[in-house]
Parts: C-alpha cells; sequence; structure tokens
C-alpha cells in the first residue's frame, strides 16, 4: 500500500502540469492535490548548497555478532557407541568379527548413562570425555591387570546433534562429533545456501535465546566471530532474502527497479541503469524522489535542465522503496495535444471542402 500511495503521488503531481509545469515546484502547490493521501508532504529541492545534508548512505559493512561459545571438547552423551581396547588382552577387547563393524559390536551408552565392562562392571560415561573415561577403567582395571593400557574412542556419534533449516539445499540434522562443526560447516553439509537465501541474516536459536549472525560479513571480510563453534542443540535458520528495491517511473527510457540490496547507488546511477531519461518526453527539471518517512512523504527535487546537476545527483544515495518519477516535457505534451486533434481537424476540412464552406 505504500508503494500504491508512491505510486499515485506520483501521477496526481505529473497532472498538475497538463497544460503548464511550474517550477520549482512548492509544497503549497501539491499539498491539495493529495489530501487523499492522509499523509503530509514537503518538497525539498536538492542543489549544490544543501546535498550534503540529505545525502544519507546506508551503511552496509558487516555487522559482528556475539554467540557464547568456547573450546570445543566432545563429551559422550546416551547412544554412543564406545570401543574399548585393552593392549595385550584380548579378551578384554570385544573383536568385530567377519561382517560386523566397530559400531555394530561396540558398547552403546545406555539412559542411565553407563555402560557395562567386564570384571569392573557399570561405568559412567556420560558427560565425560573419552580421556577421562579411559583415565576410570585403567584405575579400576588396575585391581586385575598389572598396568593397564587402556584405548577408549567414540565409534558412532548419536548423542548430539544440531539442525540446519531454511534457505540451504537440503534441510537437515547433523551430527557433532570430536571434530568441532561451526557455523559455515553445517551450512555447508546442508547443500550450502541457495539463491534466495539472505548471508546477512543467519538465525541461530540455542537456549531459548536467538542470535542474527551475518554470515556475509565473515565470508567477505573476514569476521570470525560470526562463524561460531555450534553446540548441541543448536538449530541454524537460513532466512529468505529481501530484496531492497527503489522504483523508477514516468518518462524514462526504461522504467524498472533497481537493486538496492548489497550496495549503495545514488540518484544518477540509479536513472543511468535504466537509460537515463527519454529525450523527446521528459522534462529534466521534474525529477522527483519520493520517500516516506516518520514525519509524512518527502520530495526531492533535482532540476537537471543543466547537465551539470547529474553530478548533484551522484551525491545523493536513494534509499529501498523510495519512488523516482520523470516529468513530462511541455512540448512534448503540446505536440501530443497537437497530433490527437489533427484527425479531427483534417476530416472537418474534408467535410467543409465537400460542402463548399
Amino acid at each position: 500500500m505504500r508503494i500504491l500511495a508512491f505510486i499515485l503521488f506520483g501521477f496526481i503531481l505529473a497532472s498538475c502540469d497538463v497544460t503548464k509545469t511550474d517550477f520549482p515546484v512548492r509544497t503549497e502547490a501539491v499539498r491539495s492535490e493529495v489530501e487523499e493521501l492522509s499523509t503530509n508532504v514537503a518538497i525539498v529541492q536538492l542543489t549544490a548548497n544543501n546535498i550534503e545534508a540529505f545525502n544519507e548512505p546506508r551503511d552496509l559493512a558487516g555487522t559482528r555478532t556475539t554467540v557464547p561459545s568456547g573450546n570445543w571438547n566432545y563429551r559422550i552423551g546416551v547412544g554412543d557407541i564406545l570401543e574399548v581396547v585393552v593392549w595385550d588382552h584380548p579378551e578384554l577387547t570385544l573383536p568385530a568379527g567377519e561382517g560386523r563393524s566397530a559400531q555394530e559390536s561396540g558398547l552403546r551408552v545406555q539412559s542411565n548413562g553407563t555402560f557395562f565392562y567386564p570384571y569392573v562392571g557399570q561405568v559412567t560415561a556420560r558427560g565425560r570425555t573419552p580421556e577421562a573415561v579411559r583415565s576410570d577403567l585403567r584405575v579400576r582395571l588396575a585391581e586385575f591387570i598389572p598396568n593397564p593400557q587402556v584405548e577408549v574412542r567414540v565409534v558412532a556419534y548419536r548423542s548430539q546433534a544440531v539442525s540446519v533449516t531454511g534457505q540451504v539445499g537440503s534441510p537437515s540434522r547433523h551430527s557433532l562429533t570430536d571434530t568441532p562443526l561451526t557455523l559455515l560447516d553445517a551450512i555447508d553439509a546442508a547443500g550450502g545456501l541457495t539463491k534466495e537465501a539472505d548471508a546477512r541474516r543467519v538465525v541461530l536459536r540455542r537456549g531459548g535465546r536467538s542470535y542474527t549472525v551475518d554470515m556475509q560479513a565473515f565470508l567477505e571480510q573476514g569476521v570470525s566471530a560470526n562463524n561460531p563453534v555450534l553446540q548441541n542443540g543448536d538449530v541454524v535458520s537460513v532466512a529468505r532474502l529481501d530484496l531492497q528495491e527503489a522504483y523508477l517511473l514516468g518518462q524514462i527510457v526504461k522504467p524498472s527497479t533497481v537493486d538496492l540490496t548489497y550496495e549503495n547507488v545514488t540518484l544518477t546511477q540509479a536513472l543511468t541503469r535504466v537509460g537515463g531519461l527519454r529525450e523527446d518526453q521528459a522534462d529534466a527539471r521534474g525529477i522527483f524522489v519520493f520517500r516516506d518517512t516518520p514525519m509524512g512523504i518527502t520530495v526531492y527535487q533535482l532540476d537537471a535542465s543543466n547537465p551539470a546537476a547529474f553530478l548533484i545527483g551522484t551525491r545523493f544515495v536513494i534509499l529501498p522503496q523510495d519512488v523516482i518519477y520523470v516529468t513530462t516535457a511541455p512540448l512534448y505534451r503540446w505536440n501530443r495535444l497537437i497530433s490527437s486533434l489533427l484527425p479531427s481537424v483534417t476530416s472537418a476540412r474534408a467535410v467543409d471542402t465537400l460542402t463548399g464552406n
């Protein structure tokens, strides 16, 4: 509705000069024409003297996101499969056997967080590192075996995972292992970002809180804080990209939109990208930028009848949702009127000739 109001306002303003264009356009001259929009309207004429006051480039630099993170050290959880090897004591090492993998013959951590091991009984594993479990087993086996040499490792990671959803190739769940899994790693494992993904708005949900991470800043500027190590239960959601656009209408070679999503674009750049003004129809004095503000609609006017004014346009950055409108030249409107009347005049003259008047 806001864009529709902008466009309607542009046509209303253009209709004010159907027979005559009064420049400079003043706020009072158009206020009565836009009462139906129920908004305030202010006209600002852009000049070399005031252009800097209205030049508002957006800050597109990457932002740093602080996500609580520490050094990753995998801790065993319920469902993990462990392999325990006691050197020189094959009777205590469960053989994988022919056709059986280490995962199939390993020791599963039970729901109470323990696993059973010969001679020593139940061994606590949940919440401990493999090294801690190894030390515990070594001490307890020493009662039966002199100086036991023990190795403990996780052969199947099943207890901890993160989920990646949204604008990625293959939304999925990924297990955490003893190798730290970063945000970028998880996104890559899920098929990478799609064309519709907004790399500046990657939401990480953890422990009841949400963090918006600017992955673009990490990829382009190396902001390492924006590639945190993930933790168990993290949910990563990649938002869909919302295009930031400005709209160009009126007497322009190719009325269209200009993408402002990733860059600041000046008024002169925007006009150039759509082919510029239609030389035979546009009134260069009437280049208007309609912008919605908390106080109402502000209309910036650039009088480019002198080509040097386009230099002023290079110092005026347009913003998303701006509507740029170029009015029609008075001469063109007059010629168009004559062209529409000429067939009628010609027909009337022919009738007069036949009737002898």
